[in-house]
């Protein structure tokens, strides 16, 4: 079971990205999924989370409103728009499926967990 997410880069505040999460299995089909990311000298924090079939989204306060959340699961993928990035945004990006069907902003209710992409907003 892998994830892989891609997508990251340098931009400038106030830019967008668009990030890419793929799966290598159908189970994800059934799984809530979401994205976490960890910041320089920070802990790991919750970011977007997704229900099964994306009809549920949780976004957390810090960029609610500027990120969307959204899946594929034709593609076994997983998406993250960001608009109106900021320097406080720099981090390493993780995406990761969760035991569960609905979404959640538990890092505890996450079973599998890919590598980062890093994202990087210059002021």
């Amino acid at each position: 079971v892998q994830l892989q997410a891609s997508g990251g880069g340098l931009v400038q505040a106030g830019g967008s990205l668009r990030l890419s999460c793929t799966a290598s299995r159908r189970m994800f089909w059934n799984n809530g999924m979401g994205w976490f990311r960890q910041g320089p000298g920070r802990e790991r924090e919750f970011v977007a989370g997704i229900s099964y079939n994306g009809g549920r989204t949780s976004y957390s306060d810090s960029i609610k409103g500027r990120f969307t959340i959204s899946r594929d699961n034709s593609k076994n993928a997983l998406y993250l728009q960001m608009n109106n990035l900021k320097p406080e945004d720099t981090a390493d990006y993780i995406c990761a499926a969760s035991r569960y069907a609905s979404s959640s902003d538990s890092a505890s209710d996450y079973q599998y967990w890919g590598q980062g992409t890093l994202v990087t907003v210059s002021s």
